[in-house]
């Protein structure tokens, strides 16, 4: 049996095709930490921290990752501790990654990724097979429209859903006003045929403030309101007096979250993130537990490169419980843009084909290891030195 024989880091940063940005959120999406993996047979793997230091789980319950802070933790002790494992022994991987260090979620999460990519590639599977297989062939996508200019909000929604996007998130948080005025014109811009839901990034001080601005966005039929404020008490008491669902993200970061979510009785929707997690064998606990009990989930992300993004695609083919539409990348490299916007955030992408975006859905790729190939001239292109 192969086994794990070196692990390498290093940092790429692309290129936006235009500023995407969230409440909190003070530098820029792109820059992340890869992960390559080579097995004892000679295959290579590839994994991606999409880590952003000011990201975090509510009331400094789960701290910032940086790609320097991923790029220490993984040379340091990830690396070493998993080298020499069998290839395909996710328990004994995760196991010996909490034993040497706590924490460091989106590190482990970019470990894991190249060791299922290898694994795939080893069995000749694509890596929803090894996660249990297939529930969807294809994957919708919301496209995020981030704090933008309200005029530059509706020429985007405009040509997105022109494209074939279904489903629109707006980010708020930063002004209620601005906030009310962006919902509104999002609407007027999609259509009544789009669905809407708006995501706060905790952004708002207070419950009541939440629910004051919210039930004036609500005669634009959302489909959830995400995160309004910090605390996982604090969005149940949002929840209770809006008609609106609500999503629970950063209070939402693991299985045990998930369950404390569950026994709060008012959320109603829960994000699954393959990084928040500590990786997709983790990601998919939370989605049994949101499963059994009746909550549904969508795949969410920090608007990886095509690396990181595969492996959302292949958890959001094989957990049964994600049946709404994913807030994840189209990722697609500069030969294959002309002109599109729907799902595209960088001018350009770390793989050698662009993801197949068909009726406003990714088509899950059905190669081995996470499915799609990764250009290695474009890490060269992108690579970060200093």
């Amino acid at each position: 049996m192969p086994t794990i024989k070196s692990i390498e880091t290093l940092i790429v940063q692309l290129p936006t095709r235009r500023e995407h940005k969230w409440v909190g959120l003070t530098e820029r999406i792109g820059r992340y930490l890869i992960v390559k993996m080579t097995d004892s047979d000679g295959r290579i793997g590839w994994g991606e921290a999409p880590a952003l230091k000011d990201w975090g789980g509510e009331f400094g319950r789960y701290f910032g990752e940086s790609t320097r802070i991923c790029k220490t933790v993984i040379d340091s002790y990830l690396a070493p501790a998993a080298t020499g494992l069998e290839i395909g022994n996710f328990v004994e991987l995760h196991a010996r990654m909490d034993a040497i260090i706590r924490g460091y979620p989106y590190s482990k999460a970019a470990v894991e990724f190249a060791a299922y990519d290898i694994a795939g590639r080893w069995l000749n599977v694509p890596v929803h097979t090894l996660l249990g297989g297939k529930a969807r062939d294809r994957v919708p996508i919301t496209h995020s429209i981030g704090l933008i200019s309200i005029a530059e909000a509706r020429e985007e929604v405009a040509k997105v859903v022109k494209e074939g996007i279904r489903t629109i998130k707006v980010k708020i948080g930063s002004d209620p006003a601005r906030d009310i005025a962006m919902v509104d014109a999002v609407r007027e811009a999609a259509g009544d045929a789009v669905e809407i839901c708006v995501d706060a990034n905790e952004g708002y001080k207070t419950p009541g403030e939440a629910v004051q601005t919210i039930r004036r966005m609500e005669k634009n039929r959302l489909k959830y309101v995400e995160q309004p404020v910090m605390g996982i008490e604090r969005i149940a008491e949002v929840a209770s007096r809006i008609d609106a669902p609500v999503m629970a993200d950063e209070s939402a970061w693991n299985a045990h979250d998930s369950i404390q979510i569950i026994q709060g009785g008012k959320v109603q929707i829960v994000s699954i993130y393959t990084t928040k997690a500590g990786g997709l064998y983790k990601a998919m606990e939370i989605g049994a537990v949101c499963r059994a009990a009746g909550i549904p989930c969508n795949v969410n992300g920090s608007i990886e490169t095509g690396i990181g993004n595969l492996a959302n695609v292949q958890l959001a083919a094989a957990s049964p419980a994600v049946t709404l539409s994913c807030v994840i990348p189209v990722s697609t490299p500069a030969d294959a843009q002309h002109g599109q916007a729907a799902g595209i955030y960088y001018e350009d992408d770390l793989l050698v084909e662009p993801m197949r975006f068909v009726e406003g859905s990714i088509v899950v790729p059905g190669g081995p290891g996470m499915g799609i190939d990764v250009d290695l001239a474009k890490i060269e292109k992108y690579r970060v030195h200093d």
